[in-house]
């Protein structure tokens, strides 16, 4: 396994399961449905390839055997800056092939930060991430989720009060994969 994969397997797994940030997360995660593919891109038109061939291979895998995949990007897009700019280019491309309303594309990265916020920002740790990553959702898979779920408005409020609880220093500690 690559050593990439190996850090957003832990992060899922410590950071997004074992704080429950992500209240969704456990079962594809136990069940083997989540895909964590390292890009090797190192330019916009290669990264922009590798999310078309992810979609692709959502929307040809039914869900039961791939729910979701999270495409972790090492060589590019360091730049919190760079990477949110990054992201309308991957809103087009879900424009551009009629994926958009079937797929969604969530962002996590190591420097992850609201706007209005300032770094060190409770809030901002429940989107850092270990590198950068585009996380491809089933819109149908979304919808699913959030209708199960008996509060889905309360878990960003409930994240950040998660993270709020601890010291700057605990959080530091926990997301020590973030120090650069």
């Amino acid at each position: 396994m690559h050593p990439v994969e190996t850090q957003v397997r832990a992060w899922l797994e410590s950071i997004v399961i074992g704080l429950n940030l992500c209240p969704f997360a456990s079962k594809p995660f136990r069940e083997q449905r989540v895909r964590v593919f390292v890009s090797e891109a190192s330019t916009g038109i290669e990264l922009l390839t590798d999310l078309q061939m992810e979609l692709a291979r959502l929307a040809d895998t039914p869900a039961a055997t791939l729910e979701t995949t999270l495409i972790a990007i090492p060589k590019m897009l360091a730049d919190f800056a760079d990477y949110n700019d990054f992201l309308d280019d991957v809103d087009a491309l879900l424009d551009q092939y009629e994926w958009s309303g079937e797929y969604q594309v969530a962002s996590f990265h190591p420097d992850y930060q609201f706007a209005g916020t300032v770094p060190t920002e409770a809030g901002n740790y429940t989107n850092r991430s270990p590198v950068p990553i585009l996380h491809l959702l089933r819109e149908d898979s979304v919808a699913a989720a959030i209708d199960s779920h008996p509060d889905p408005e309360g878990i960003p409020e409930a994240n950040v009060a998660r993270l709020e609880a601890m010291s700057l220093a605990q959080r530091r500690a926990l997301f020590s994969f973030l120090a650069r």
